[in-house]
């Protein structure tokens, strides 16, 4: 379909994978509605937990929890934590009460800060009886964002996983794309998508309620993210078939996503080559000036957002890096099975995590960049490591041709800073006693 480079003769597809089950550096699946809930315009999640998880929220979303338009959050209070209150009346009447005053919601979104042990509330039969009582103007789902249940992204693949029992059902041939994307990024695959001749093309999610896609036994569907694993199974028994690519992360990854599609349906050489190549000439050019700072590196990955196998093929494949570990909260064969393919072997591949080990592998590898959470980029900067929040690879558009500069770029951005602190202190350091001092 395309001249794609031919793979590694050895890739990591079966490589042995490090698995680990100790200590965690995560965020809990709760920040997930801080982009869900601009994406679905119709929506609302409302947070049932602790103020703990509100000024979880808060802090996240940079805003007071009230402020924003599409989530909230339902404090559990002391006495419906031990079980003296009817949790599940006090429930009822802020859904209620909130679906008054906003009659734009489409759809509501329980989401579970903690297990229903926990929280005392079983959200799931909540939301097949408010479902009941507002119906048909409002459809109540449910999904959990606890921290103990799921890790950072895992929140967005609950929530599309419990959207898919509930789509209607349809015998046409569609393709389904699944995992949310920023709008601008959305109508750029779509555009291409149709250019290509491909269609329908649904989107889950969808924008709003009333463009929600249908499943059935002729709907193949191919993920835009690497962390949808439930989502993955879910649409899997409603009867649709998963076109297996590499992720469209960057030149290669979107041109391999997107030459498995034409495949699918029948595309030609010449018409898929028409519409790509002058995206993808944007796209090399924009890489190759982006990446300039990572040739020859090295590329440590800590598990935190399941994106770390397809970037880790883009950063060794086209930015010219060498990947020393690449660790992922979970690895899916039949969705990150492809970009392990293209991954040239030699990196350790580990799932799961104990942080303290991991650190030690970190520490003694001393790599050129480490991309890790929050939480451990501080530390590792103080000990003289370069580091990459993986946060921010999340909230910032990556995808497909016309993003894929600037995914280079984010990676590059570390090194670039270091190499201009490093080249200040020595010109500071090189002042002579003779030399004019900084006034005071």
């Amino acid at each position: 379909m395309t001249d794609l480079a031919p793979p590694p003769s050895a890739g990591c597809r079966n490589a042995p994978v490090l698995k680990e089950r100790g200590q965690r550096e995560v965020f809990c699946g709760l920040t997930g509605i801080v982009w869900l809930h601009r994406k679905m315009q119709d929506a609302f999640f409302l947070v049932v937990g602790s103020r703990t998880c509100a000024h979880l929220l808060q802090s996240a979303a940079g805003v007071m929890i009230f402020a924003e338009p599409r989530f909230g959050t339902a404090i559990l209070e002391e006495t419906d934590l031990a079980g003296l209150a009817d949790a599940h009346e006090e429930l009822d009447r802020e859904v209620a009460r909130l679906l008054s005053r906003r009659p734009d919601i489409r759809q509501l979104f329980l989401v579970g800060s903690c297990p229903s042990e926990v929280i005392k509330l079983d959200l799931a039969r909540a939301a097949e009886r408010l479902t009941e009582i507002h119906a048909p103007r409002v459809r109540v789902l449910n999904f959990s964002g606890s921290g103990i249940e799921t890790t950072f992204t895992q929140g967005e693949d609950a929530c599309l996983a419990s959207m898919v029992p509930v789509l209607p059902e349809t015998e046409a041939r569609e393709l389904l794309v699944a995992g949310a994307l920023p709008d601008v990024v959305e109508d750029q695959m779509l555009e291409l998508l149709e250019a290509l001749g491909i269609g329908p093309v649904r989107t889950l999610p969808a924008r709003c309620a009333d463009l929600d896609p249908s499943v059935g036994p002729n709907t193949v569907f191919a993920l835009t993210q690497p962390f949808l694993g439930d989502t993955h199974a879910a649409l899997i028994r409603r009867g649709a078939r998963h076109i297996e690519a590499p992720m469209p992360f960057g030149d290669e990854g979107t041109t391999a996503w997107l030459a498995a599609i034409a495949r699918e349906f029948g595309v030609s050489q010449e018409r898929f080559e028409a519409v790509i190549s002058a995206p993808r000439a944007r796209a090399r050019k924009a890489i190759a000036q982006a990446s300039e700072p990572l040739k020859g590196k090295s590329v440590f990955f800590m598990p935190d957002s399941q994106l770390e196998v397809p970037l880790a093929r883009f950063l060794t494949r086209e930015c010219g890096m060498d990947a020393v570990e690449v660790g992922s909260p979970f690895i899916h064969d039949a969705i990150v099975g492809p970009d392990l393919d293209l991954l040239p072997a030699g990196p350790q591949i580990s799932e799961g995590q104990d942080v303290e080990r991991q650190l030690d592998r970190v520490r003694k590898a001393r790599p050129d960049l480490t991309v890790c959470g929050l939480g451990l980029a501080n530390p590792l900067e103080a000990e003289g490591l370069t580091t990459k929040w993986a946060i921010e690879l999340v909230f910032t558009p990556v995808h497909f041709y016309e993003q894929a500069g600037d995914l280079a770029s984010l990676f590059a951005r570390p090194l670039n800073r270091k190499a201009r602190l490093h080249l200040a202190k020595n010109t500071l350091g090189g002042l002579g006693a003779d030399s004019p001092q900084p006034v005071s």
